[in-house]
């Protein structure tokens, strides 16, 4: 069974002074907190049992928010990153969670969106599950890829090079914030050195699956949004992207409940007493409202 993690930790500097109070995947994106975002990418996927790591003063505010999360067939445990040491860090503090079976990282101020994602991600797990390969990243077609990590991958989705912010890149997929993993990355994790800045980096475990021949790249395409809310503006655009959509298409993106229920982690009386417990707001109504069209539809 794939587990998840969720890395929501940072200082949140580029931020700066709103993370001084709160932590970034606290904010609003819109009409949801952003740890919602990266959360339900991992219920997509088919994911329950998960590890939220953030800071020590930051994770009060998560457990506030989620608790063992329970109360949407969820497993979420919490655990402490004291500094930003980099992200493959996520799986030295986290190898207790996920040691033994395939796992799936996901940062925590990254928002996915398109069609046929949950599938696309479903079918990702299985090609771990199954030994087909041992890592799959996902790339995002972008303008300007010099400015990201960038994978280069072959007519079958082998990933074929990595390269970080090159002057000249071989491809235009960035490399977005969500990573899945077999069994063996926990000890490829204990086993890298810090870099140059002194973190431990992502793409150091990404390289020790492509030099195996171990690693695809999943091309997310046209008709599909990627966003970092890491900036002001940056920000600022998630929430008007997820208020068009939410506005013109009557639905709500990464709503917890409404995923938890098709992902059948709960039921449709569940959903509804947590989006009557909400009844104040918009959001808690259209949760209400999924409950009985899901129910009106077992029903049919």
């Amino acid at each position: 069974m794939t587990k998840g993690i969720v890395l929501a930790g940072g200082t949140g500097s580029r931020l700066s002074p709103v993370t001084r109070a709160v932590s970034k995947q606290l904010l609003p994106v819109y009409d949801k907190p952003m740890i919602y975002y990266p959360l339900t990418t991992l219920m997509l996927a088919g994911v329950h049992e998960i590890l939220l790591i953030s800071t020590p003063t930051d994770l009060p505010g998560f457990q506030r928010l989620l608790g063992d999360g329970s109360h949407l067939g969820l497993e979420i445990s919490y655990a402490e990153q004291p500094r930003p040491n980099g992200l493959a860090e996520a799986f030295i503090i986290g190898a207790d969670h996920v040691r033994g079976g395939p796992s799936a990282l996901v940062l925590g101020d990254n928002i996915f969106h398109g069609p046929s994602f949950g599938s696309t991600l479903r079918r990702s797990v299985r090609r771990i599950s199954s030994g087909e390969t041992g890592c799959v990243l996902f790339g995002y077609p972008v303008r300007d890829p010099e400015r990201y990590g960038v994978g280069e991958a072959d007519a079958d989705g082998r990933l074929i090079s990595i390269e970080e912010k090159p002057e000249r890149p071989r491809s235009d997929r960035a490399i977005t914030g969500l990573y899945l993993y077999d069994e063996q990355v926990v000890d490829i994790a204990a086993n890298i050195t810090p870099s140059a800045r002194g973190e431990l980096e992502i793409t150091d475990i990404n390289r020790t699956y492509l030099d195996k021949g171990r690693a695809a790249l999943q091309d997310l395409g046209r008709g599909f949004a990627w966003l970092d809310t890491g900036t002001h503006e940056s920000l600022i655009d998630a929430g008007q992207y997820v208020r068009t959509l939410e506005n013109r298409q009557g639905v709500r993106i990464a709503c917890i409940e409404e995923v938890a229920l098709r992902m059948s982690f709960i039921d449709a009386e569940q959903c509804r007493r947590l989006g009557e417990e909400q009844s104040g707001s918009g959001y808690g109504e259209y949760v209400v409202e999924v409950a009985a069209r899901h129910s009106a539809g077992a029903e049919a």
